[in-house]
């Protein structure tokens, strides 16, 4: 499916991108604490959306 080259290429590439997205959000720790902050609330409002579409959806199958 994939040459060895090419795995060692992804792999290593995984690895770096995950380095700089950990520093990228380190750097900005500061800026996401003023911005975004309560969007927690958000993300808990999406789950339960989800949620009640699976229940609407299991609802009406029966």
């Amino acid at each position: 499916m994939f040459s060895q080259g090419q795995f060692v290429f992804a792999v290593c590439f995984l690895i770096a991108f995950i380095i700089v997205m950990i520093f990228s959000y380190r750097k900005d720790i500061q800026t996401h604490k003023i911005f975004y902050k309560g969007n927690y609330k958000i993300l808990i409002g999406f789950f339960i959306f989800i949620g009640l579409l699976f229940v609407i959806k299991i609802f009406f199958r029966h």
